[in-house]
């Protein structure tokens, strides 16, 4: 039977831990551990994490990048699963990533989509569009295939073993979960499943002093990651290979 770890990096989210924490235990398909992340909390995210039973791994280096990596090296199941702190996930969201890796056997990861729950119905799903659709068509334009969402997705932990060293894991001010997209590389396989919903805060969304430090480590995320495979390198190895072959053909002729 297939063992799905579930990480949650955490600071100081105690009500948003205990709320995320009660949804998973209601999964029709339970996990085999939830691990909670302490990144250097001062209230009493580790407590709640221990009233619910999670493992609680601390990760004193502050950082999301450093904290969702110190996760998934800890878990010890086939699929590692994560969410955020205050994500609501669905009684069947376990079984529903499951299922996704399952019949996508060439696929690296799944991704999820999700909504607003603090802000009221037709503009949440607006603003949901308007969030997740750029971060995913831009971003991908960026990565040359699909981006991940740190709010709900899942690694398969053999592909993780693969990337573990090559993650970006002490720089801070990067978005962690897009920095595993680019690093799984050019031809990693990253399926966008809309099914693995969960409710997010708005808080992403609202104008206000996070935008511009959120819109910074974007750009530095795409940065650090062309400088090491510029965008052009990797959209070559998506093409196809007989493309691949005639457009080395070409640049050829044209040089002889």
């Amino acid at each position: 039977m297939t063992r799905v770890s579930v990480v949650i990096p955490v600071h100081n989210d105690e009500i948003f831990l205990d709320r995320c924490l009660r949804h998973l235990a209601e999964q029709s398909v339970l996990p085999a551990e939830i691990i909670i992340v302490d990144n250097a909390s001062t209230d009493g995210s580790a407590a709640v994490a221990r009233a619910h039973g999670a493992r609680v791994v601390e990760e004193r280096r502050v950082g999301i990048p450093i904290a969702a990596a110190t996760g998934y090296d800890t878990a010890t199941g086939d699929i590692i699963a994560r969410c955020d702190a205050d994500s609501i996930v669905g009684p069947n969201w376990i079984s529903t990533l499951t299922q996704a890796l399952a019949a996508r056997p060439q696929a690296a990861a799944v991704t999820g989509w999700g909504w607003f729950y603090d802000i009221p119905g037709p503009v949440s799903r607006v603003l949901a569009v308007l969030y997740l659709g750029g971060y995913y068509a831009l971003g991908g334009l960026a990565c040359g295939h699909h981006l991940l969402w740190g709010s709900s997705m899942a690694i398969r932990r053999s592909a993780w073993a693969e990337v573990s060293d090559k993650v970006h894991r002490t720089n801070s001010e990067l978005h962690d979960d897009m920095d595993l997209a680019f690093v799984l590389g050019p031809n990693a396989k990253i399926a966008l499943v809309p099914s693995l919903l969960v409710g997010v805060s708005g808080r992403s969304v609202r104008f206000g002093e996070q935008w511009k430090p959120r819109i910074v480590r974007g750009f530095n995320t795409i940065g650090v990651n062309w400088r090491e495979m510029p965008p052009w390198e990797r959209w070559r190895h998506r093409l196809p290979k007989k493309m691949r072959v005639t457009a080395r053909e070409s640049a050829f002729a044209d040089s002889a």
